[in-house]
């Protein structure tokens, strides 16, 4: 199944030695090339495991590289190498994005975390000081429960998914945390919740919200995030300082913040001014910065769009608690079952046509992220059941429909269901559909030639001609 939501069960200790094992590193000449994503390393102690690589231009093994290691809840590593490869290549970065780890068991996560980092020790040139863990949704807490672990982590980029941090004996945070979260995802809350902690922790942090939903950052973050990462380097020592990269980073956070501040945004604008002055201090003057944020502190706007998001947030739970609790008590043998569905999937339509006709921006928001955070439970409590009960696996995945019917990522785990309940044509009308939305129509089909639950479909006319590309526009 396409998985892209968070990690179920309890998370066993990673074997903290198994990452720190060290053997010469970079002492094999690296046979990639330069400045190319390359979407498949295989690793040379497991071939089964497999990643994503990135080598700057300017790579040599004259000297050490810092590297970010990358986990996508798909096993997709190249499509966040791909959104992170110009930044990469800007700053000096070595990029690994894992091609096997994805949402499920830890066991699974842990050996495939292990094989990348090993492989990419043994072939590259890395700086053992400089070891950067990113994710998105499970992948980010995957990245974070390594980060957390392995006592090894320079800095811990998260994309829609966050931690729970925790307190310091030495009073020194671990690593930073470079955190993003585009402004329709249901984990909004969590990420702006968790930022608040890391800011009482005093972890060095910083937040980036974009116009999107539940999905890697665009391109433009992944620079922000690298750049913060190098900037946090050299404010540590790991990094000789760059006075002019300094300066203009400085100016270009100043200016966010003032254009913020500019547009009446005085709530985010004061979070801006803080950010940036905590990064600066200590590389640059950072004292109007730090100014600024203490004359906007107590405005009347700040502390009115304090209380906005806080209501927002209360909103978002509002809208979901009944349905969340619905498609919670559905694992029960109620004998009203069939009753208690018909309920949960008018209630998601009624959500998903109030979302559809909302013209408030403010009011859309919320409604967004309350209504992709149903869909979401009820595809992770689908994937739960799925082998052990593909019949009951299959209502869940039916009511998430009810909520996203144009999405291609649920299309296609409805149809998986539907396939492994034995209803064929249902399953077939659901690829097609998902076929016809699909962002990506190669991965798509290539998807389709490696899932299981398809094994029965495979050599009928209407499944073969799903294989087909799409028509050229």
């Amino acid at each position: 199944m396409l998985k892209l939501t968070c990690l179920f069960g309890a998370i066993l200790l990673l074997p903290v030695p198994a990452f720190l094992q060290q053997s010469v590193a970079g002492s094999n000449p690296a046979p990639f090339p330069l400045g190319i994503v390359v979407p498949k390393v295989v690793t040379i102690s497991k071939p089964d495991q497999s990643y994503a690589l990135y080598l700057p231009s300017t790579y040599s093994a004259a000297r050490r590289w810092p590297i970010v290691f990358i986990f996508d809840p798909s096993a997709r590593g190249v499509e966040p190498v791909e959104l992170m490869k110009d930044a990469a290549e800007r700053y000096g970065y070595i990029l690994a994005g894992s091609n096997n780890s994805q949402n499920g068991s830890w066991p699974m996560e842990s050996e495939a975390a292990q094989a990348m980092y090993r492989d990419a020790h043994d072939r590259f040139a890395i700086d053992p000081r400089r070891f950067y863990f990113a994710g998105f949704s499970g992948g980010a807490r995957v990245a974070a429960d390594i980060a957390q672990l392995c006592k090894c982590a320079a800095g811990l980029f998260l994309n829609g998914a966050g931690f729970q941090a925790q307190a310091s004996s030495s009073g020194n945070a671990p690593f930073a945390v470079f955190a993003s979260v585009g402004f329709y995802d249901f984990n909004y809350p969590e990420i702006v919740g968790m930022d608040d902690e890391l800011e009482k922790l005093r972890y060095p942090h910083a937040l980036r919200r974009f116009s999107g939903a539940h999905q890697w950052a665009p391109a433009s973050v992944m620079d922000e995030a690298l750049a913060w990462f190098r900037l946090q380097a050299m404010k540590s020592g790991l990094e000789d300082r760059d006075v002019s990269f300094i300066a203009a980073q400085a100016s270009l956070e100043s200016e966010r913040a003032r254009a913020l501040e500019q547009s009446g945004d005085l709530y985010s604008a004061w979070k801006e001014y803080r950010q940036t002055g905590e990064t600066f201090a200590g590389l640059a003057d950072a004292g109007a910065l730090h100014a600024r944020a203490e004359a906007l502190e107590n405005d009347k706007g700040v502390r009115e769009g304090a209380k906005r998001e806080k209501h927002e947030f209360e909103d978002q739970l509002r809208l979901t608690r009944e349905i969340s609790s619905g498609i919670a008590a559905l694992q029960e043998n109620q004998g009203n079952r069939a009753q208690v569905l018909a309920n949960l999937e008018q209630q998601l339509t009624d959500l998903r046509l109030r979302t559809e006709h909302e013209k408030n921006e403010d009011k859309l928001r919320v409604l967004k992220r309350a209504l992709t955070a149903v869909m979401v439970q009820a595809v992770e409590t689908g994937f739960f059941l799925d082998e052990k009960d593909p019949h009951r696996a299959r209502d869940y995945l039916e009511l998430a429909l009810a909520a996203g019917p144009d999405s291609a990522w649920v299309l296609s785990n409805v149809a998986v269901a539907r396939a492994r309940d034995g209803d064929r044509k249902g399953a077939l009308a659901a690829l097609r559909q998902a076929k016809a939305r699909s962002v990506y129509p190669a991965r798509f089909v290539a998807w389709l030639k490696d899932e299981p639950a398809f094994e029965k479909l495979r050599g009928s006319p209407d499944f073969t001609a799903l294989l087909e590309p799409p028509p050229q526009p």
